[in-house]
Parts: C-alpha cells; structure tokens; sequence
C-alpha cells in the first residue's frame, strides 16, 4: 500500500503518466546552471508541471522544499563521469534508506546493456530492488543497450529487451530510448509489464514537442527529459508544453469525466 501511495506521488494528475525531469548531469558532465540560477530552474521546472525531478543525494540539500510543492522527488543511486575509462560503467554511491531520510519518493538506478560492467550494474539493480521491496519505494531504471557489443542502441528488438531485463529485475518504471523506427516502440511498449517512459535524446531537427506526441502515441507512460529542459532558454514554457502532451485526456478519460458530470446532475 505504501508503495503505491509513493507511486501516485510519480504522476501529479494520478493519470499513470510521467513527466520527469532528470537533472543528475552535474555528477556525469559538469554544472548544468550556474548555482546562482539553480533554484530558478527548479521553480520553473515544477511550475511548467514536471511530476517529478531526479537528483543526487547532496543536490537535495540544496533545494527549498517549499519550491517542489506538487511535485516528486527521486532520488538517483548511480554515478559514473565522462572522465572514466569506460563511460558506460555505473556505480552505486547511495542507499535507498539514505534517500528516504532526503525525503524522496523514489529512487532511480542506470544500468547499460551491453557494456563491459553490465554483471555489476544488475548486481548493483538486484539490490537495490531488493532494498526498495524492503522499503516500499518505487524504483525507476533507466535502462539503455550501451557498449562495445551494441550495434543499434534503437533497435526495437533490443530495447524490448533491456526494458524486460529492467521489469524482471525489479523496476516499477522504466526509462529507454525511442527506438527507430519510432513506430515499433508500440511494440516494446506492448511487451513490458511495467510503464515505459522514453528518454528526449539529442537536439535534432525535429522538436521536443514532436518527439513526445510519437512515444505517447507509441502507447509510453511518458517521458523522462533533461538536458532539452535546463539548455532551453525558457524551460518552464517547455516543460508546460510537454506536460500538456503526456497528460493530454485518453478517450477514456473523457468519457469517464463526462459520465462523472452526468451522474453528479
């Protein structure tokens, strides 16, 4: 029961759809704003209507609480930088009790299929899985098809794949890339046991805005998006847009909102 009030926290309109923000990149790749205007993009990314910010454990020290109000927070157990000599290798630098006493409301970890530290990343899944049973926390794997053996990291019949690995090995939610062609992630989606959220990939002709109609029209839960949002020069304006198209009513939920205003005649 816990855990499924921590999940309803993941989805700000309790629809079962995702818009997360991952702003985790300091540890990877350096500063993603300046300090003086990290709090500024908070307040923008929670009032354009994020459900959900990822950071790591010290970065939630620097936020107001008062600023996330509606909106989630998890907390990201993996690291590994740019500067390694394998930038496909994750570590666990935090614990799932350590990221409750933050005050999260759940926890993420990234493995890469395919790379040469694959065995210690799903050991790694493995227990913190194990750890978030134990706590009722929700578990969002971001699970990618990354290293020297990957010849297509889009490739439909490969993602099915990874975000399986991610569903049996204990995650509640799962991040990937959308695959190419686009319209076969229906079929990845069609496959997994548990919400597919895809990730929003590199600035390509094509907008942001365009790229989430394809994965919501794919059938995904949503997306999980963050260099795309703290690069843009008016990122609450983004993200209310994205949040627009994730959260966009199903014919479903129109007709049970209609049949609700009805009854209540």
């Amino acid at each position: 029961m816990r855990k499924a009030l921590r999940l309803r926290r993941l989805s700000r309109p309790h629809d079962d759809r995702y818009l997360f923000v991952p702003l985790d990149h300091s540890v990877s790749d350096g500063p993603v704003v300046p300090q003086d205007r990290w709090q500024e993009l908070i307040r923008a990314v929670v009032q354009g209507g994020a459900d959900a910010i990822i950071v790591h454990k010290g970065r939630v020290r620097t936020i107001d609480p008062a600023v996330l109000g509606g909106c989630a927070l998890i907390v990201h157990l993996s690291a590994g930088t740019a500067h390694m000599a394998d930038a496909n290798a994750k570590v666990l630098v935090g614990e799932v009790d350590e990221a409750l006493r933050l005050g999260a409301d759940a926890v993420s970890v990234h493995v890469n299929i395919g790379s040469d530290t694959e065995a210690r990343q799903l050991t790694d899944l493995g227990t913190v899985a194990a750890a978030c049973d134990s706590w009722n926390v929700p578990l969002v794997v971001m699970a990618y098809a990354r290293g020297p053996r990957i010849g297509d990291p889009k490739d439909p019949a490969l993602l099915a794949h990874v975000v399986n690995i991610a569903a049996d090995l204990g995650a509640d939610i799962v991040k990937t890339a959308l695959a190419h062609p686009a319209e076969d992630m229906a079929d990845v989606v069609a496959g997994c046991p548990i919400p597919v959220v895809v990730a929003g990939g590199p600035a390509s002709a094509h907008s942001l805005a365009g790229h989430a109609r394809v994965a919501m029209d794919a059938g995904c839960a949503g997306l999980a998006v963050g260099r795309r949002v703290f690069t843009s020069p008016t990122p609450m304006h983004l993200v209310a847009e994205l949040a627009s198209i994730v959260h966009a009513p199903t014919d479903a939920s129109l007709i049970h909102a209609l049949t609700a205003t009805l009854e209540n005649r």
